[in-house]
Formats: C-alpha cells, sequence, structure tokens
C-alpha cells in the first residue's frame, strides 16, 4: 500500500520500532467515542471537544483547513483561543472565565454527535457555533500586479453558558503540520538561543527572542519550541495539552477536564477514566508522542532547476533568512534515529513581532499579541491536494506563499518590501523556491 507523503516515518526508524509507530498512528487516527462504554481504550470523548481524533485536526499530517467562504461552518483544524488580560506562569494565559482557554464547539450530546442543532435537556451544550467571515483588501506591485488578500474573523453564535467577558482575548488558530516535529526537537536548545538577539544589539531590525513557557513534567520553565506561539516546550507536553483541550482527553500530563465551574452538566458527565484516573494513560500517551516524534519530512524535489536556484538567491538577497533560519544539525538524544541529521526547516523557531496585520491581540506565556514563532517552510506544497488551499499563517487566511509573505509585518517589514519591489520574474523564482522545499 502508497502511504500519503505527510505521514511517512523517518527513514532511519529501525524496523524494529516500526510497529510501534504504526500503533501509535493508528491511536492518532482513532475516534474517540463518549463514555461510558465497554470500550476502555477509546472512550471518554469530551465532554466538550473541537475534534474526535487528531488527524481530524492534522489531515495527511498536514496543516488544519480553513472553511474559505462564510457557508462553511465546520471548521477543520482551526479553533478558537479564549483567555483574559493577567498572567499564569503554568498556563501562560489567564482562561476566559466561563468557556476557559478554548473554545469548543462540540459536545457529546447525541445531536452535537450527528451534528445537529437539537438539543435535549440535561444534555452538555457545545459551547458555541463558531462561523467565519472574509475580509479582503487588494496588494497592488508597482508593476501593475495585483494580489487579493483575505483576512478570517470569527463570529459566535448560541453561547451556551452566558455571555463572554467585556475584556475577552480572541485568537483564530489553525492546527500546524505534524511531519519533522522529532527533528525539531532534537536541535540543541544552544543553537537557537545563538540567534536570538531579543534587543536587536546588531542593528538589523530582527530581534528574535525565546519564549519562556512551564515544562509540567519537569515543574520548571523552559524555552518553547512548540506551538504558534512557541508556548510548548516539548513534544511531551504539546500532545498530551491537544489530546486534552482539543479531544477532551484526560492524561498525565492534563489530568483536567475542559470545562469551567459554568458548566454543570460537563463537569458532572461521565468520564472514561481509568485505574489511574486519566482517560489516556502514560503508556499510551507516550505511544502516539513517539509516532509524532517519527514522522518524517517528505522529499524535497526540483532543488537543481534554474529557477529554484535563482530563487534560493533571492530568499537570501531579500532577507528572508534572517528569521527563517536554514538549516541545523540535531544532537545526540535518547532517540538515535533522529540524532546527528542535517535538517533543512528554515525557521529560527523563536518569537518575532508581525506588525499589526498578525496582531492577535492576546499574550501568552512571555509571547506578545504582535508575536508569533517563525513557522517552518518545508514540505506544506507536497502535503496539500493540487488546487487545495495551503492554509498558511497563524489562522491559515493565506492560499499561497505570496499571500503569505505579502501579510509580513513588524520585523519582517523589509524582507516583505524588498519581495514586493523585485521584478515579476524573480517575484515567481522565490516562490517556486518555497514550494521546492
Amino acid at each position: 500500500m502508497t502511504r500519503k507523503p505527510g505521514l511517512q516515518p523517518v527513514a532511519t526508524l529501525p524496523r524494529t520500532e516500526r510497529s510501534l509507530f504504526f500503533a501509535g498512528e493508528a491511536l492518532a487516527k482513532q475516534p474517540w467515542i463518549r463514555a461510558p462504554t465497554t470500550t476502555d481504550a477509546r472512550d471518554g470523548l469530551g465532554p466538550l471537544y473541537n475534534a474526535r481524533s487528531c488527524t481530524a485536526c492534522h489531515p495527511n499530517g498536514g496543516r488544519g483547513r480553513i472553511p474559505q467562504t462564510a457557508t462553511e461552518s465546520v471548521l477543520g483544524g482551526g479553533l478558537l483561543r479564549l483567555s483574559v488580560p493577567g498572567a499564569n506562569r503554568t498556563d501562560g494565559v489567564v482562561p476566559e472565565p466561563r468557556y476557559g482557554a478554548q473554545l469548543q464547539t462540540k459536545s457529546v450530546a447525541l445531536a452535537s454527535l450527528l451534528g445537529r442543532e437539537v438539543e435535549r435537556e440535561g444534555e452538555v451544550k457545545p459551547e458555541a457555533k463558531l462561523t467565519l467571515t472574509w475580509s479582503e483588501q487588494v496588494f497592488r506591485y508597482a508593476d501593475g500586479g495585483e494580489v487579493t488578500l483575505r483576512k478570517p474573523e470569527p463570529h459566535l453564535e448560541k453561547l451556551a453558558y452566558g455571555p463572554l467577558s467585556d475584556d475577552v482575548m480572541m485568537s483564530l488558530r489553525n492546527a500546524p503540520p505534524l511531519y519533522g516535529l522529532g527533528l525539531v526537537e532534537a536541535i540543541p536548545p544552544s543553537a537557537v538561543a545563538v540567534l536570538a538577539d531579543p534587543d536587536d544589539e546588531d542593528g538589523d531590525g530582527i530581534s528574535g527572542r525565546i519564549n519562556w513557557v512551564w515544562d509540567r513534567s519537569a515543574h520548571r520553565r523552559a524555552p518553547g519550541r512548540f506551538g504558534l506561539k512557541a508556548n510548548q516546550p516539548s513534544l511531551h507536553q504539546q500532545v498530551a495539552s491537544a489530546f486534552a483541550g482539543d479531544i477532551g482527553i484526560t492524561n498525565p500530563v492534563f489530568p483536567d477536564q475542559p470545562c469551567t465551574a459554568s458548566q454543570e452538566e460537563c463537569v458532572t458527565s461521565p468520564s472514561g477514566v481509568d485505574d489511574d484516573g486519566v482517560e489516556l494513560s502514560a503508556e499510551l500517551l507516550a505511544l502516539v508522542v513517539d509516532f509524532v516524534r517519527n514522522v518524517g519530512v517528505p522529499a524535497r524535489t526540483g532543488a537543481e532547476h534554474e529557477d529554484v536556484i535563482a530563487g534560493r538567491r533571492a530568499f537570501y538577497q531579500q532577507g528572508c533568512a534572517s528569521c527563517h533560519h536554514a538549516s541545523f544539525t540535531t544532537a545526540s538524544t535518547q532517540h538515535m534515529q533522529l540524532d546527528g541529521h542535517e535538517i533543512w526547516p528554515y525557521s529560527d523557531f523563536l518569537l518575532h513581532d508581525m506588525g499589526d496585520g498578525l496582531a492577535d491581540g492576546r499574550p501568552d506565556h512571555h509571547a506578545s499579541g504582535r508575536e508569533w514563532r517563525t513557522a517552518p517552510l518545508w514540505a506544506d506544497s507536497r502535503v496539500r491536494g493540487t488546487d487545495e488551499p495551503l492554509h498558511l499563517m497563524h489562522d491559515g487566511r493565506a492560499r499561497t506563499h505570496e499571500e503569505a509573505i505579502l501579510w509580513h509585518g513588524g520585523e519582517a517589514a523589509a524582507a516583505r518590501d524588498a519581495f514586493a519591489a523585485a521584478p515579476a520574474e524573480a517575484r515567481a523564482d522565490l516562490l517556486r523556491f518555497l514550494e521546492s522545499l
């Protein structure tokens, strides 16, 4: 059977460990069901949730899919973060009092499971209905070319547990891809730290910095590397957080359901806890984490083409590599299949101020409402369908690499302007280079 490119194991994974990879993949793909049932290994969904499986948000191991029209109301990998002003050392944000730190648009109520809106008394209600509208603006190049840029705006209806706080901060997010995350985790912390320049001491206008976050397993601060604002320190915590927040599956890292005190039916709903008091055991969590750790990056193609080589030169000349650092060598770790590889993610994994156009106004740990982690550039074009939008940027707004570049602001404004000022042929070469990564 031919496997899709986004869920291939790393080529160096020993054959003796491949059965564990496929077992973890099966867990990541399986749809969880509501408790109680006789199927202890996969019950405990919700009571409030966004998706029933990991791959529902990461189709083929790639990015989530944001609805492209106002009539599409179901988010396939998108969700809405919520918080109110304040500081929280462990969570990074202060959750919205009634709805928590993430809006769950589905519940284990029968109507919700069936995709209907008929509610029965006493069942857990989905927190709200989330839809998107799109605002558009036209970017015009000096040579007369035009690109339509689109921005999604979330709209909430049927808030089931009362109004949102007046000072609520909301941020639409699209699920990032899974491939290469184990290689990213294997990059030595010192190799990332040396790229940080929080005070812009070299005067180049780029001031990337580390987001210091809370490591729940180590009970200490640690540099964040995963998540759109680099708000998770490890793959283990990132995966555990997604199980709890996205699927409603408690685990040793996040043992509490995503219910607030305002959600009585959620709090009292049956759960699928095991003898350890959680719905996903440490062993099964580790199996999924190891699966994610060992998802390889789809092989690059076309690097030798003349237009790709020209595009690479433009990438450096226009300043893109100031944040999208090309390569690293992975360290020696306990996962030998990931050790000592030269990898090309094209990211420095640091926070950068991206300007007003991309700001969500929602701080997270030390990340401000204008800062985002530099997104890796590898393999986006090879995991999606041929005619499918790329769903780039934190909220999936950019359908193409060109749109993504033109949304850059803040520290990246100079690189964006250099791209926009380049001749059309040079712009096309750079885009061809990005498509080849």
